[in-house]
């Protein structure tokens, strides 16, 4: 049972990256799941959010019209699109899964992938 996440990389400021998030062992179609990033010296931030009970998305507002979220069923993989990145979103972002409905507390995490936004 594993959650899988990379995409993560060095892009500019403006740039984009696909974060994914690939499950193995289970089904992502009975969780919300969620990104997750921390920044050196930051507390976790959740930065987006789908539930599976009804698609519903969520995000963080530092976020909104830049990141999307979304759900490869037949592929069990969540991806997360990050376009125009700016310096502060500089942070391991880790995928995690919670109960179908986004907002609650996560209960299992992959590990991070990096992502660096710099010139």
């Amino acid at each position: 049972v594993q959650l899988q996440a990379s995409g993560g990389g060095l892009v500019q400021p403006g740039g984009s990256l696909r974060l994914s998030c690939a499950a193995s062992g289970f089904r992502l179609d009975y969780y919300s799941i969620g990104w997750i990033r921390q920044a050196p010296g930051k507390e976790r931030e959740k930065v987006s959010c789908i539930s599976t009970s009804d698609g519903i998305t969520y995000y963080t507002d530092s976020v909104k019209g830049r990141f999307t979220i979304s759900i490869d069923n037949a592929l069990n993989t969540v991806y997360l699109q990050m376009n125009d990145l700016k310096s502060d979103d500089t942070a391991v972002y880790y995928c995690a899964t919670g109960p179908p409905t986004c907002g609650y507390e996560y209960t299992f995490w992959g590990q991070g992938t990096q992502v660096t936004v710099s010139s």
